[in-house]
C-alpha cells in the first residue's frame, strides 16, 4: 500500500491524527515515517511541543507501522506505551519513526524515535505494547 493510501485508513480511523494533520511519509516492512505540522494547538507554554502531542504522534506512528505491516487491516489495541523525553525539540514539525521489533501471536512490541524535523537528536523515545484482537 502507498503512504496516501495508508494516510487515508489512518484519517478515518483515528479522526484525531486527521484533526492534527499528521502525515504517512513513508510505510512498509512495519517501519513508518510520520510527520505532525506545528500548529498552535499542540503547544504548551515555553511555546514548545505539548507531552500529549509527542505521545500520541508515536501511538499513531506504530498503528501505521502496523497497517503496513497487515496490508492496510489492522485492530489490535495499545496495551501499552512508555516515553522517555530527552530534550526540548526544536520548533516546527516533528517526525516519528516507528517499527515494529516482535511480532507475537497476540502481542506486538514496537518502538518510536521522535524529533523535530530541524534537529539531528531525538526528542524522545517510546516502547509500546499492542494486543492483537483478531489474527
Amino acid at each position: 500500500m502507498s503512504p496516501a493510501e495508508i494516510q487515508a485508513i489512518l484519517h478515518e480511523g483515528v479522526p484525531l491524527a486527521a484533526a492534527w494533520e499528521v502525515e504517512v511519509l513513508a510505510a512498509g516492512d512495519g517501519a513508518a515515517l510520520c510527520r505532525m505540522p506545528d500548529k498552535p494547538i499542540l503547544l504548551r507554554p515555553g511555546p514548545t511541543i505539548s507531552g500529549p502531542a509527542l505521545m500520541g504522534l508515536a501511538d499513531i506512528a506504530l498503528w501505521v507501522a502496523l497497517l503496513a505491516a497487515n496490508g492496510g487491516k489492522d485492530d489490535s489495541l495499545t496495551a501499552n506505551l512508555a516515553i522517555t523525553f530527552l530534550r526540548r525539540p526544536s520548533p516546527g514539525p516533528i517526525l516519528a519513526e516507528a517499527r515494529l521489533a516482535k511480532r507475537g501471536g497476540r502481542m506486538v512490541y514496537g518502538e518510536a524515535w521522535l524529533r523535530a524535523e530541524a534537529d539531528a537528536e531525538p526528542a524522545a523515545h517510546v516502547t509500546s505494547t499492542w494486543l492483537r484482537l483478531s489474527r
